[in-house]
């Protein structure tokens, strides 16, 4: 007997701002369910007064529907900020088909991206999947769970040649290269602490405190790239 897939956990969504939307727009729920039709999707009043009471939660479908009846960005009625791969590919009003074409992957691999929180793709498509979802490098990171993989990475980077390091990291990170081999320098720069013969190195010379990624997240800030640190 095949198991089923999980179910996906429902979008994060806020009755008070909902309802504060439609009040704001002087609409009454029957209007709101019109505007929903006009988006293809066709419910009852009663939907939109449940939705409002936190009776009950809108499917992806409706939820894109229901913004744009209100005529708001869908992140201000999620009540939270995006969290995950779903949640950011909701905010921009894409299905999962139309984000896999946009981003250049198969619907079959964008999908188990999604329910897995893995992502196996290079570094053009990483740089799509940011681009198109508008996810930061930071967050991109995180949602992709690589964030361990950057951590070795920069560990490897202070051990060892910066230079070794690009490639890898250019696939967590989707930045242009000159860019990115300028901030491991930088980066690697710091952590070679200069060592005098029978003596403590100066404050000056000690090791940056902060942990190896925050160190190259504030780097990296320092540079112009596509997508926003």
């Amino acid at each position: 007997m095949r198991r089923r897939p999980p179910a996906p956990t429902p979008v994060p969504f806020s009755p008070a701002a909902a309802r504060s939307h439609r009040a704001g727009l002087g609409l009454t729920p029957d209007q709101v369910v019109e505007g929903m039709a006009a988006h293809g999707v066709r419910l009852l009043p009663m939907h939109v007064l449940g939705w409002e009471t936190g009776e009950f939660r809108p499917s992806e479908e409706e939820f894109i529907a229901l913004a744009r009846a209100l005529w708001c960005p869908p992140a201000q009625l999620m009540g939270a900020a995006p969290a995950n791969l779903r949640d950011f590919r909701v905010a921009r009003e894409l299905s999962q088909d139309q984000a896999a074409q946009r981003i250049g992957v198969t619907l079959r691999a964008y999908e188990h991206a999604e329910l897995t929180g893995k992502w196996g793709g290079d570094a053009g498509q990483t740089y799509a999947l940011g681009h198109v979802l508008g996810i930061g490098l930071r967050m991109l990171v995180r949602v992709t769970n690589r964030q361990e993989d950057l951590d070795r990475c920069l560990r490897q980077c202070v051990d060892g040649r910066w230079q070794s390091q690009v490639k890898p990291v250019a696939r967590l990170v989707p930045v242009p290269r000159p860019v990115l081999e300028q901030t491991l320098a930088e980066f690697q720069g710091e952590y070679l602490v200069p060592m005098h013969w029978g003596s403590a190195p100066s404050q000056a010379e000690q090791r940056p405190v902060l942990p190896h990624a925050e160190r190259f997240w504030e780097l990296l800030s320092a540079h112009r790239t596509d997508i926003p640190v």
